[in-house]
């Protein structure tokens, strides 16, 4: 099957900018032009058919990585591919149609497994799952969980992530409960993320401002900070921390830091799913 010819997506496709701007009026002038050629069996231009929706969909990808959502338009992406705009309506449909399948190759990233029969690991694999896909992707976090699964791969996440809770949860009020439990893991996974990368980016600040000093000059900058907080006689706890030299960011302790409060999340979750002590029979 080949890409023009694959079943249409169900949901809607939601206009994520303002719809009035010259260039978007453009653009839309331009995938209606496409569209009817399409319809009446026209093919690309022989020097446009080498472009495949793959390779524009992961060439969005890097603009996104490297710049943000806002970055992406068919004409950015035509150029970045050395082809013309129209080029690429023979493959996307639209701007909103590019970032679905852009948000879909994503999805395909993360890949939640097959349900295990163990919710707490099925759960966990989702966790670390979504860490690893959003930490080179930050910019997906403004969509993925907000909105209708973006296509298939999307829907077979979802699919699987309500099988790891098959047999525990069943009644209407038990499926509030499933999309709960995993909008607490996403919502924990994704500020976990965000930290991760705001971490990320204060390290490399500060790597570049220590550039320029020598060894003896970050020493005394260190201990300058130190005898501050120790004089002013209001802080003797953070002081202690910089005693034990303790450093909350360090960058040898993310995935520890990242599993502790996936535990604690789990943990919240397993008590939730727990019978209350009181409904238990007694022992004999």
């Amino acid at each position: 099957m080949s890409e023009h010819d694959e079943e249409p997506w169900p949901f809607f496709r939601y206009s994520r900018s303002g719809r009035g701007s010259r260039e978007e009026a453009h653009e839309q002038r331009i995938a209606g032009h496409v569209q009817r050629h399409r319809e009446r069996g026209a093919q690309p231009p022989r020097r446009d058919r080498g472009l495949s929706r793959a390779e524009i969909v992961s060439t969005a990808i890097a603009v996104a990585d490297a710049e943000g959502p806002d970055a992406i338009s068919m004409r950015r992406i035509a150029r970045e591919l050395g082809a013309g705009a129209m080029s690429l309506y023979w493959h996307v449909g639209s701007k909103e149609e590019l970032l679905d399948l852009m948000l879909e190759s994503i999805e395909a990233e993360i890949e939640v497994p097959e349900p295990s029969g163990d919710w707490r690991a099925d759960l966990g694999a989702f966790a670390h799952r979504i860490r690893a896909a959003m930490i080179p992707h930050p910019w997906a976090m403004e969509f993925i969980g907000s909105r209708p699964p973006s296509g298939p791969n999307d829907a077979r996440n979802l699919e699987r992530l309500l099988g790891a809770l098959d047999g525990l949860l069943d009644g209407p009020a038990d499926a509030r409960l499933a999309m709960n439990i995993f909008g607490a893991v996403a919502t924990y996974v994704m500020g976990a993320v965000m930290r991760e990368v705001q971490e990320v980016r204060f390290q490399r600040d500060q790597e570049r401002a220590a550039a320029a000093l020598t060894e003896e000059e970050l020493r005394a900058e260190h201990e300058r900070y130190r005898k501050w907080f120790e004089a002013s006689g209001r802080y003797p706890r953070i002081v202690r921390l910089m005693e034990l030299d303790v450093d909350p960011d360090d960058p040898a302790t993310r995935d520890e830091r990242f599993q502790f409060g996936l535990d604690c999340v789990l943990d919240g979750i397993a008590a939730r799913l727990s019978p209350p002590s009181a409904s238990r029979p007694a022992p004999l």
